[in-house]
């Protein structure tokens, strides 16, 4: 048996590009280029058919090393927690105060781009503190 070598994230949302961007920001992932044959994405979003248009979206890492993303439109809102989410790796190897600073910095500059701070887990016995938020269409993510 073959073992996976590439896997993506998918996204269920209803502004596909506007959460893409965002997650962009988020990670440093960027917009491929369009399709061969289009100037920008905008000129091949407009070939496709009226239901169709901005139906999805997606990202990457520039590295290469990391998931694509994937962003498509679904007709039904967010309605619970979701069960798989991301961690955004900002405090690897800190602890303690430097830790909660890291955190605190990439929460604020998160905000500004549209994410919600909804709390900070402090360190216990087993885990180092985090911060749990959620993007600008309230799907959970923690910055960890």
């Amino acid at each position: 048996m073959a073992s996976v070598k590439q896997f993506q994230v998918t996204f269920d949302c209803e502004e596909p590009e506007r959460v893409a961007r965002f997650w962009c920001e988020v990670l440093g992932y960027v917009v491929p280029p369009p399709p061969e044959g289009f100037a920008t994405w905008d000129d091949f979003d407009r070939s496709l058919p009226p239901g169709k248009q901005g139906s999805w979206f997606a990202c990457s890492d520039p590295s290469g090393v990391g998931p694509r993303l994937f962003f498509q439109r679904v007709p039904e809102g967010k309605a619970v927690k979701n069960r798989l989410h991301l961690d955004v790796r900002v405090g690897t190897g800190l602890v303690g105060e430097e830790r909660l600073a890291a955190l605190e910095a990439e929460c604020a500059r998160l905000v500004a781009l549209g994410a919600v701070r909804v709390r900070l887990l402090l360190a216990d016995d087993d885990n180092e503190s985090c911060m749990v938020m959620q993007d600008i269409e309230g799907n959970e993510f923690c910055l960890d």
